[in-house]
């Protein structure tokens, strides 16, 4: 079989074609059943305590999450302001090795304040934050292993 001869058949394909029975009998003749069978049933009568239940789970585990959260928040508050007031002076290692990467994260730091002082609600900008304050805090224990 060569190109052509697909192409014609292509063509043959194209063309309306009418089904061998009228399907529309039968179609019909379902519907009427289905319609016949849902007016002899009784009508089921859901109850509502799924629904229920299910309003009050959501209910319950939106506000164990805010409650969780807002325990997280208050337990991580004291870290957070420690490591804040320990990052706002520069600090420079007494091992010159180290002194490289401390001026650097602390530019970094700086940075970030600024950046998250133009934009406060960025949570980018608050896991970079904290992501180079993480890095500071290892840095300063670093640098007392070393020293």
């Amino acid at each position: 079989m060569n190109e052509f001869e697909w192409r014609r058949q292509l063509r043959d394909l194209h063309q309306p074609l009418t089904p061998q029975r009228d399907l529309w009998v039968a179609i019909d003749a379902a519907l009427d059943a289905t319609d016949a069978a849902r007016a002899t049933a009784i009508p089921e009568q859901r109850p509502a305590r799924p629904l229920r239940w299910l309003l009050a789970s959501g209910l319950a585990a939106s506000l164990l999450l805010a409650g969780a959260l807002g325990w997280h928040a208050l337990r991580h508050a004291p870290a957070a302001a420690a490591l804040a007031s320990t990052a706002t002076t520069p600090w420079k290692p007494a091992d010159p090795r180290l002194a490289g990467a401390a001026i650097e994260l602390d530019a970094a730091h700086m940075e970030l304040q600024l950046a998250i002082q133009q934009a406060p609600d960025s949570p980018a900008l608050q896991r970079l934050l904290d992501r180079t304050e993480h890095q500071q805090m290892q840095l300063r224990q670093l640098a007392g292993h070393a020293g």
